[in-house]
């Protein structure tokens, strides 16, 4: 991963792709997930979303990453929440109530971590690597989640000749060739965005949609 790349953007508040709402797409698809409160949620490549309370308020352990130390420091600050904060050989782990925020690469997860995730909610991650990162991603992570664990993927599709990513165009046929050998795919909602996304289209695409997927490891 470009982590100088990601690390910059925060450091220059670079940070159009933060949403100041709870994305709807969750609220809408994640009670369909049938999570049992309690469950531990991971969340990768986090930024200080919204997302990431809301999850915690529907009972679940929240289990965010994210590279960037500013991104936690505000998510924190922003929150008037008070964490505990210790090193771990994997980074800096935050603490506040049922929300973790681990400060650090997520290709430094180890197998132990992803194991107790039997919840993730991936909106950010997939779409800000690039297909060779992509690859990677899925077999560290996603191949260490266990059996059973019920994810709501989030993802963008658009040509991608007409723009450089991130956030990378990720279409559902990449998400049967990278997933469909371990996880159960249903696709849930294909939405037309572009017109919501002035800014897309004025980077010149003609089609950008976002598309919900559950997943299930099997």
């Amino acid at each position: 991963m470009d982590t100088d790349f990601w690390l910059q953007r925060w450091e220059q508040g670079q940070t159009g792709f933060h949403q100041s709402r709870v994305m709807p797409l969750l609220q809408k698809h994640w009670p369909g997930l049938g999570l049992p409160a309690g469950s531990r949620v991971l969340v990768p490549l986090a930024g200080k979303t919204l997302d990431v309370l809301w999850l915690a308020e529907q009972g679940h352990a929240v289990l965010a990453v994210e590279l960037s130390p500013i991104a936690v420091r505000q998510f924190f600050e922003e929150h008037a929440l008070q964490p505990e904060i210790r090193s771990t050989p994997q980074g800096t782990l935050y603490r506040a109530g049922p929300i973790e925020f681990l400060c650090g690469d997520i290709f430094g997860l180890d197998a132990a971590t992803l194991a107790d995730c039997t919840g993730c909610y991936d909106r950010a991650a997939l779409i800000a690597l690039t297909p060779e990162l992509r690859e990677r991603y899925v077999r560290h992570v996603y191949g260490r989640l266990p059996a059973g664990c019920r994810t709501l993927l989030l993802t963008l599709d658009y040509p991608q000749a007409e723009m450089d990513g991130p956030p990378f165009a990720v279409p559902a046929s990449e998400i049967q060739a990278r997933y469909g050998d371990r996880w159960r795919i249903e696709p849930l909602e294909t939405r037309d965005i572009l017109a919501q996304e002035p800014k897309f289209a004025a980077r010149g695409l003609s089609r950008l949609s976002t598309e919900v997927f559950r997943l299930t490891a099997v």
